[in-house]
């Protein structure tokens, strides 16, 4: 295939960074959305995905056969960059998949397996009795490869231009750790006039494999994913979050790691719907739901006086994804509703 053409259409875009009034009234601050809902495929991931699958498409002398094991929004990133470099694509599924996910990639005309019940199993299947037999295929992963986080760190890069003042704080959700090790990268990477951003990884309890290390002080796995929020659902974080979060700990990067329950992190998906008019992931309403319990200025706040921190510059990583509907938000309100710290307005 060789070097992309110069009109090339990539698999990923810039994405606006918007003033929330309604969460910035809660915050107390100025709290910005960076909407990476609004990519090809409706979340972060289009931006390290589309990276590698770019470089690899540049690089090959053929038309290269893009594999990927992922019934979530990496798979979904897949389809949607593989349609945009016109490549074939093959996304394999666990049969734990939803429907929902399923259709989505049929629709984008890629071809769909569905093998094992875990993604473990149809990743193996993936990599040792499909790839082998096609000379063009490129594996790629959901969030384990340099070149997916040289795509993340693209955000730090826009919102530097797009926010006129210093940046405070950032912060985003935790599965296996792409999105935080683009993040974490793009900000050591630059220069800054004045202090670094602070980076705020989030998880839901039961899909809190990041927290679980820093609790246990070594690289840990979890037994298994017990939270609703499935795009977090990795049972192990890779090797560089865990070392981005051993140099939280020791005070060499700014990088703290939290939890919030299913609950807030539900309700704040159907909130933010109403506020900002826009559907995302509960995996999103876990960064989501800091901001709408209130808990931004105990994180990024401390030793500021009232005034200081009203100038206080805050961004949410609206991760996305592409798993939710109407009809799922009004199921987390009816069950979550009375349970959660977070309300409606």
């Amino acid at each position: 295939m060789g070097s992309l053409p110069a009109d090339a259409k990539l698999p990923w875009v810039r994405t606006p960074c918007v003033l929330s009034p309604e969460i910035s009234r809660i915050a107390g601050c100025n709290v910005y959305l960076k909407l990476d809902n609004l990519q090809p495929s409706g979340s972060f991931k289009s931006r390290g995905i589309g990276n590698l699958m770019t470089r690899a498409a540049a690089a090959s002398s053929s038309t290269p056969h893009f594999y990927c094991s992922s019934g979530g929004n990496a798979g979904l990133a897949c389809a949607t960059a593989a349609l945009s470099l016109s490549c074939p694509a093959t996304i394999v599924l666990p049969t734990s998949s939803p429907a929902l996910m399923k259709n989505k990639l049929l629709a984008l005309g890629v071809e769909v397996q569905i093998h094992g019940s875990m993604w473990s199993e149809a990743d193996r299947y993936l990599r040792e009795e499909l790839m082998p037999k096609d000379k063009n295929g490129v594996y790629v992963p959901p969030f384990d490869h340099q070149q997916i986080w040289d795509g993340a760190s693209s955000i730090v890069t826009e919102l530097r231009e797009q926010i006129d003042g210093p940046i405070h704080g950032i912060v985003c959700s935790v599965g296996g750790g792409g999105l935080v090790n683009g993040i974490m990268q793009g900000i050591e990477s630059q220069s800054w006039s004045g202090p670094k951003p602070h980076v705020l990884a989030v998880e839901t309890i039961g899909a809190d494999a990041l927290n679980a290390s820093v609790r246990a002080g070594e690289h840990v796995s979890i037994p298994g994913i017990t939270s609703i929020a499935k795009s977090l659902g990795a049972a192990r974080v890779s090797a560089q979050t865990w070392r981005w979060a051993e140099r939280g700990l020791a005070g060499e990067v700014s990088m703290k790691s939290i939890v919030v329950s299913d609950a807030d992190a539900a309700m704040s998906a159907v909130r933010f719907a109403d506020d900002a008019r826009l559907l995302v992931e509960v995996s999103c309403g876990a960064t989501l739901a800091v901001a709408y319990k209130g808990d931004l200025r105990e994180h990024f706040g401390q030793g500021c006086s009232d005034d200081e921190w009203k100038t206080r510059n805050i961004v949410l990583e609206v991760c996305g994804g592409a798993g939710v509907t109407l009809e799922l938000l009004a199921g987390y309100a009816e069950a979550y509703g009375k349970e959660a710290s977070v309300k409606l307005a």
